[in-house]
């Protein structure tokens, strides 16, 4: 069983009256590609920075394989960070932006050189190792810094928004390629982006935060399949998510009908939030639907439909690769796999109803249409 490489215990900071972290408690565990996601402001870069030293909480522990960090400066600490804008130095070339670590460390010129050359075939950068900082593409950039930081052999890799800045074609490459550096080298990395899709792709673990807590933890898949609450539900991926009675185990009702569903251990009529992905929603004839609805508006996404449909004054989203005509009354099926239950939170009735979805749309091709 892999041992705790870093634990942080109770830690808070605030800045003035606003609550950045709110006594977050988080144990990452050695060689994991850990993500910390949420939106904007909700604390994920603090946690990176309170762990790479560059701020100091106001209360709490941060501890590396059992030992309290918290007052060892950035630069004496086991780890490394990469920032969004790499940080290179543009008046030193390839090979030795990758090599002044080791040089502060004192290492030998024949320890350097042999990591250096390691870390440009590792990075497939062989062909740029005199090259000018400034001559080189983001991507090519994206490697050095990640060479760099791991050319002094880090236990650990801290990594805030790193693929921020590169387009979305490199971005998808770099994810591939950041896994796989992680998977060969063994290095537990912290990797901090408000992009779902990126941390479903790259990560063991997903850390889901909002307001400075932590919402939820686990893998890609149980964070996307098993949403603990209405924030998470809506933050990973598309989700419809509706007001519903827990009528007995395995039975829910919501939507005016009741539904069998894979879900136990609530309280009898307990109210509780529906979750249903909408790539989840079988469409068939309105005459075979449990639920029947008014298609408002399709977008193509190249490989499916996005529909949106008005089910009883409540719009959900669907996505199938069938397709509907805005006006057409549809049939939907749910299969109880996939209904799933939350308990009401904070968060709830505050998402899952694409009404504003559907407005916005519905504006757009009105001007659409006025402009034909």
């Amino acid at each position: 069983m892999k041992s705790n490489i870093l634990s942080l215990q109770n830690i808070s900071l605030s800045f003035g009256s606003h609550v950045v972290i709110d006594n977050l408690n988080l144990d990452i565990k050695d060689s994991e590609f850990v993500t910390l996601l949420g939106p904007s402001g909700c604390g994920k870069t603090s946690v990176l920075r309170i762990i790479g030293g560059f701020l100091s909480p106001d209360s709490g522990k941060v501890l590396f394989q059992g030992k309290n960090i918290n007052n060892i400066p950035p630069h004496k600490r086991p780890l490394n960070t990469i920032f969004q804008n790499y940080a290179l130095f543009h008046h030193l070339n390839v090979y030795e932006n990758i090599a002044f670590g080791m040089k502060i460390q004192k290492k030998s010129q024949r320890e350097i050189s042999e990591q250096v050359n390691k870390m440009l075939k590792m990075m497939n950068l062989q062909d740029f190792a005199k090259r000018n900082i400034s001559s080189l593409s983001g991507g090519q950039q994206q490697r050095v810094a990640i060479a760099r930081a791991l050319a002094v052999n880090p236990k650990l890799l801290l990594l805030d928004e790193p693929l921020g800045a590169l387009d979305l074609k490199l971005r998808k490459d770099m994810q591939v390629e950041l896994k796989n550096i992680q998977q060969k080298t063994g290095i537990t990395f912290v990797f901090v982006t408000h992009d779902q899709e990126e941390a479903l792709s790259m990560s063991n673990i997903v850390v889901v935060m909002n307001h400075g807590k932590i919402q939820q933890m686990g893998s890609p898949i149980s964070i996307y399949n098993e949403p603990q609450n209405a924030f998470v539900a809506d933050f990973i991926g598309e989700s419809n998510i509706l007001d519903g009675t827990m009528v007995d185990d395995y039975l829910v009702e919501f939507a005016g009908k009741k539904f069998k569903c894979l879900d136990f251990g609530f309280k009898r009529n307990e109210k509780i939030d529906v979750v249903i992905r909408p790539e989840d929603v079988k469409i068939v004839d309105n005459e075979f639907g449990e639920l029947s609805g008014i298609v408002t508006s399709v977008t193509f996404k190249g490989d499916y439909y996005e529909i949106i449909v008005d089910i009883s004054g409540f719009k959900w989203m669907i996505q199938t690769i069938k397709f509907e005509k805005v006006g057409d009354t549809i049939g939907i099926v749910l299969y109880k796999d996939d209904i799933h239950i939350m308990k009401k939170s904070e968060y709830s009735d505050k998402y899952g109803d694409y009404t504003s979805f559907s407005d916005e749309m519905y504006d757009m091709n009105s001007k659409f249409e006025d402009c034909k």
